[in-house]
């Protein structure tokens, strides 16, 4: 079974998800919130031959550096990626998840430090 029929994208490919969260990130960076941001900006090695790329590299206004990962649910290698990295570089990571209409919309987080 490929990566795409398990519902990935090619890399530097964004999802629908990712690319509402792309669009709240532009939104905060015109309004000074964040400096900067990029899709796939970085890639950080875990182990040997054990990579996590987070979604997007956040740079908050402050210069805080952050690590924003967008999930529409959770595979259980993805959490284990971002407590390791979490536990291994200096970064805030956060998790994203886009809530349905019923529910409020808007997106929930849950912080990795």
């Amino acid at each position: 079974m490929s990566d795409l029929a398990l519902g990935r994208m090619k890399a530097g490919r964004m999802n629908q998800t990712e690319a509402a969260y792309a669009a709240l990130l532009e939104q905060q960076r015109v309004a000074g919130e964040i400096a900067w941001y990029r899709f796939e900006g970085l890639k950080l090695r875990l182990a040997d031959n054990t990579f996590y790329s987070p979604d997007f590299a956040v740079m908050r206004a402050d210069g805080l550096m952050e690590c924003h990962e967008v999930k529409g649910f959770w595979r259980d290698d993805a959490r284990a990626k971002i407590k390791i990295a979490a536990d291994l570089y200096p970064f805030r990571f956060i998790a994203v998840m886009k809530r349905r209409k019923k529910d409020g919309g808007g997106w929930s987080e849950e912080v990795f430090e």
